[in-house]
């Protein structure tokens, strides 16, 4: 009989906790579970924070890509004139060196100078532009423009990497000068 006693209530405050829990949205049956929506909001406040953080990261590497696409053109550039040179005893534009570039999606507006030659003497040219595939058509280097001559040559490459006031502008000349470092940077360190 003491047993029976012991057993009925111990189980009366286990169905009071069942009814408490039985309460709750979550458990009560045909009612699903799931996220409240403070807790939602939370998550997504969480993710906004994070991506606020991450995407100028992003960006900064994407327009350093750019400028280490930008180097390895104009490194193809200083191979082609030099090849051309050592055929012609002059430079001159893309066309005539056989520089293009691979595929539609450069960032940057290319240009040379074309060369011409009458008699012995070489004479300069039209400037010979490459434009951009993605966004808009940059004016010639600022700091050293285009030119191309029987003893010397200067390609250069612009782009605005990031819309603001700032042109990226690069060039590489015969000496194969200036593939390190840009003439004006549009990418802050």
């Amino acid at each position: 009989m003491a047993r029976e006693r012991s057993q009925t209530k111990s189980a009366e405050p286990r169905h009071e906790r069942r009814q408490q829990l039985d309460r709750l949205p979550s458990r009560r049956v045909g009612y699903p579970g799931g996220f409240t929506v403070l807790e939602l909001l939370i998550i997504v406040v969480i993710v906004g924070i994070l991506a606020m953080l991450a995407v100028p990261s992003y960006l900064h590497y994407r327009e350093q890509s750019r400028q280490a696409e930008v180097k390895m053109n104009l490194g193809a550039v200083f191979a082609s004139e030099a090849a051309f040179f050592a055929d012609n005893s002059r430079f001159s534009n893309f066309s005539e060196v056989g520089f293009s570039l691979a595929g539609s999606a450069n960032i940057y507006t290319y240009r040379a100078m074309q060369t011409t030659v009458a008699g012995n003497v070489v004479s300069p040219g039209p400037i010979e532009t490459l434009n951009t595939g993605v966004g808009v058509p940059m004016p010639d280097n600022s700091v050293l423009p285009a030119a191309s001559s029987g003893v010397g040559f200067t390609a250069t490459a612009t782009a605005n990497l990031d819309r603001d006031a700032t042109v990226d502008q690069w060039h590489v000349n015969d000496l194969k000068q200036n593939l390190r470092d840009p003439d004006t940077n549009d990418v802050s360190s």
